[in-house]
């Protein structure tokens, strides 16, 4: 049969699958399913047993339910009340003032979560309450807090890193480096973004009400040290060079768990509450990867992906030309599907195009991961714009519509490492190749 009806035939049910509310891990099973049976001679039954069984015995994999349990246990800790405490001393005499907490205390704390909706929820559990009572504008703080929250898979450790770099098959560390000047970039667009709206409307910033001193301020920071010790100790061992992904989330969760104890908040319900929670994330996480893992096996025997990418070729698009394209359909693709889904459903076929077209894969894991961030703030299915509508009570359209400044800014900055390609590859390069 024709590769194209072939291709028309599997995107249609899994199209089909999807729009009916089938799990994405079944939908992806059963797509390879379907295509191993009908259009190849392959023994489906033991393709389908060996890939899954292979692909969930992938070493790196350990780290993805260490982080997701550290940042569960991290939730249940008094972590926002210190951030909020530590930071808003130092921003009252920025325009936009206290509203730059959001922004900086996600990116704090996505710095030992690696979740974007443990890192919205986290600071907005405090933040929010806050903001709200000293009068600062509710758009700008729920749009802030959505995009702000997203930042929790870009800056590392991040769940969507380690996914990518399984699927790819790229070194998770490099990934884990690749990632920290492109954090710092989005922090400084959305703060850059907050002085301008706050020039904008000066009406819709409240004066302060914090005074103090300069030893004051300092003495207020000490509630950051805990935080910032633990990120010093997860991050640190990493780019050292001392300890692997994996050992690291080891190291995070026990300082999680040291920090709970310190704060005197881990108690037998909230050990077994953040266990069963880390579970079932990570549980189903796994099931999609194997589900993905089975389909990619299967596209590789119909041949689609080599005939994609032959088609692709056949445009004779730069790579420039490519990323345009990608960054069209993952916006797309970001009105259906969760971040987790897009990277696995098109990981078969766009692998081998970036890699033809001679895109560095550490580089385009930091570039899918912006384009992840992108979806998670387009609805139905953005997780922080679900946290945030569930800590306001607001429609999901005005979550959207707030977030929407946000939302060009990841495309500005998904559009400055691309012209600026260094931003992501300067640092693994120097502290990996060193």
């Amino acid at each position: 049969m024709d590769i194209t009806v072939v291709s028309l035939v599997l995107l249609v049910v899994m199209l089909v699958l999807l729009t009916t509310g089938v799990w994405v891990a079944l939908s992806l099973l059963g797509v390879g399913l379907l295509g191993m049976l009908v259009f190849t001679a392959a023994p489906a039954g033991k393709v389908m047993a060996t890939t899954i069984w292979g692909s969930s015995g992938n070493w790196a994999l350990t780290a993805l339910p260490l982080f997701i349990w550290m940042a569960e246990i991290l939730f249940r800790t008094r972590l926002s009340d210190d951030i909020f405490s530590g930071l808003a001393p130092w921003l009252t005499r920025i325009p936009g003032r206290l509203m730059h907490v959001n922004v900086l205390g996600c990116g704090i704390f996505a710095a030992v979560s690696g979740s974007t909706s443990a890192t919205c929820a986290t600071i907005a559990k405090i933040s929010l309450p806050e903001l709200k009572r000293r009068g600062y504008d509710e758009r700008m703080i729920i749009g802030s807090l959505a995009a702000s929250g997203t930042l929790g898979i870009l800056i590392p450790p991040s769940i969507m890193m380690i996914v990518y770099g399984f699927i790819a098959e790229v070194s998770i560390a490099r990934l884990f480096i690749a990632g920290v000047i492109p954090g710092i970039l989005m922090v400084v667009l959305f703060m850059g973004y907050v002085v301008a709206w706050a020039w904008r409307y000066p009406d819709k910033t409240p004066p302060s009400d914090i005074r103090m001193t300069h030893a004051e301020r300092l003495y207020a920071s000490r509630r950051l040290i805990p935080v910032v010790s633990l990120i010093a100790l997860v991050i640190g061992s990493i780019y050292s060079g001392t300890v692997t992904p994996t050992e690291a989330a080891t190291v995070g969760v026990v300082g999680a768990l040291l920090l709970s104890l310190l704060y005197r908040s881990l108690t037998w319900s909230n050990f077994v509450d953040s266990l069963v929670g880390a579970t079932r994330t990570s549980c189903m996480i796994a099931f999609i990867l194997a589900g993905a893992a089975f389909m990619s096996m299967a596209m590789g025997y119909t041949g689609i992906p080599r005939v994609l990418a032959q088609w692709i070729a056949s445009f004779q698009l730069s790579a420039w030309g490519l990323l345009g394209a990608l960054t069209v359909v993952y916006v797309v693709l970001g009105f259906a599907l969760d971040g987790i889904s897009m990277v696995v459903l098109t990981s078969a076929v766009v692998q081998p195009m970036i890699r033809q077209a001679g895109i560095d894969p550490v580089w385009f894991g930091i570039y899918i991961v912006l384009m992840v961030q992108v979806a998670e703030l387009t609805p139905p299915v953005g997780f922080p714009m679900f946290v945030m509508q569930m800590y306001t009570g607001r429609s999901l359209l005005y979550v959207s519509r707030a977030a929407l400044p946000f939302f060009f800014l990841l495309l500005v900055g998904t559009a400055l490492i691309a012209m600026f390609p260094d931003l992501v590859t300067y640092l693994p390069n120097k502290m990996l190749n060193r």
